[in-house]
């Protein structure tokens, strides 16, 4: 097995996130399985590619067959940049107009859907003598971002007619892509808004990881896949038959730093939430709340050693938590896994009610990617 560090990245911790890249590119291929042959697929690597490392995960994405990149902010297209990724990458959300001049010197795709970001696209052609590339965004129900459907026409018509912007895209997005009815709706207004103008040369895509796998006939020109790259799915998880080929590309592992004995009616951690009714091997691994893992897992959680199950005892910390290795044959050094292919993120997500997107997002740079393939 191949490893690798991101050099920018303290490591000098016994706890870290593993990365498999391998894992990743088979979950690539099982995503354009439900994919049309002629439709690009957009990865969605906004967050960090949700906690994965985007910089690492993109150049295994593009090689899979990933046609471009999409992330939340102006910021997150430059890491990509910086790191030499050439591929087309899309802003998803909301542009400061004063970054849209950044956009267009770094050939960044912004969403656009205001006359604001019409004025912005004219001065930073003005200043840089680049046009900006756009997608328009419509808002046909999330009421989140997006020219409302009422107006879109107009505006896209408007932006065709300026010669300052290169207009490459339509887009829009599911609020609630478990509902059908409310779905379709959508797909409905988008369909009624596209009817009505030109869409000769541009992508026009609305689904999302959730919609790769509900609505084939909604694939328009672009899908945008985003928590299936990583092996998991929506957390609505009974409709979808690609759940049983997805591969999780992260696992949680820390090292013992201690082992010692706990006495009978001891307690352990802050608040002694677990009493020990016998006396006990205790492990103590240096990964907490700090790290990105919630406090209230305290005492609901297990790990794996050395191919067997150990619960998670007391207060997670700041910084460390225990383990009962009662019975197991352990030493400090050895490694304790929290998360991986039988200990999953969404049983996590379950008890604290909550969806594994947020949590793969919590586990914070602190803890340093290994990337193996």
């Amino acid at each position: 097995m191949k490893t690798s560090r991101q050099s920018y990245i303290n490591v000098h911790r016994d706890a870290w996130v593993e990365v498999n890249l391998e894992y990743l590119a088979q979950n690539v291929k099982q995503i354009k399985k439900f994919i049309k042959p002629n439709v690009k697929l957009l990865a969605v690597v906004k967050a960090d590619a949700y906690g994965h490392g985007s910089v690492m995960a993109a150049p295994t994405m593009l090689a899979s067959g990933v046609n471009m990149l999409g992330v939340a902010s102006i910021d997150e297209g430059l890491d990509l940049r910086n790191a030499k990724i050439n591929c087309e990458i899309l802003v998803l959300g909301a542009v400061p107009v004063w970054a849209f001049e950044c956009a267009a010197e770094n050939n960044i795709t912004v969403s656009i859907f205001s006359d604001e970001h019409i004025i912005a696209c004219k001065q930073a052609f003005e200043r840089t003598g680049k046009k900006v590339s756009v997608h328009i965004k419509i808002d046909t129900g999330m009421n989140r971002i997006g020219v409302d459907e009422v107006d879109a026409v107009e505006f896209i018509k408007k932006v065709q007619g300026y010669d300052f912007i290169n207009l490459q895209g339509i887009f829009s997005h599911l609020a609630c892509a478990e509902n059908e009815v409310k779905s379709k709706n959508q797909f409905n207004k988008f369909n009624e808004i596209i009817s009505q103008v030109n869409t000769e040369g541009l992508t026009l895509h609305i689904l999302n990881t959730a919609g790769i796998l509900s609505y084939p006939d909604y694939q328009f020109d672009m899908v945008r896949a985003g928590i299936a790259l990583y092996g998991l799915i929506p957390d609505f998880p009974s409709r979808f038959t690609l759940h049983a080929s997805l591969l999780p590309v992260m696992s949680l592992k820390g090292r013992i730093t201690r082992i010692h004995t706990m006495s009978k009616d001891d307690g352990i951690s802050y608040g002694h939430t677990f009493t020990a009714d016998k006396d006990m091997k205790i492990a103590t691994v240096p990964i907490g709340y700090a790290d990105g893992v919630p406090r209230a897992l305290s005492n609901r959680i297990s790990g794996s050693i050395n191919g067997e199950k150990v619960k998670q005892i007391g207060n997670i910390t700041m910084d460390q938590m225990m383990f009962d290795i009662t019975g197991i044959n352990a030493e400090e050094g050895d490694v304790i896994t929290l998360l991986g292919e039988d200990l999953s993120i969404d049983e996590w997500a379950k008890i604290v009610g909550t969806i594994n997107y947020e949590l793969t997002c919590r586990l914070k740079v602190r803890l340093p990617r290994i990337y193996t393939r």
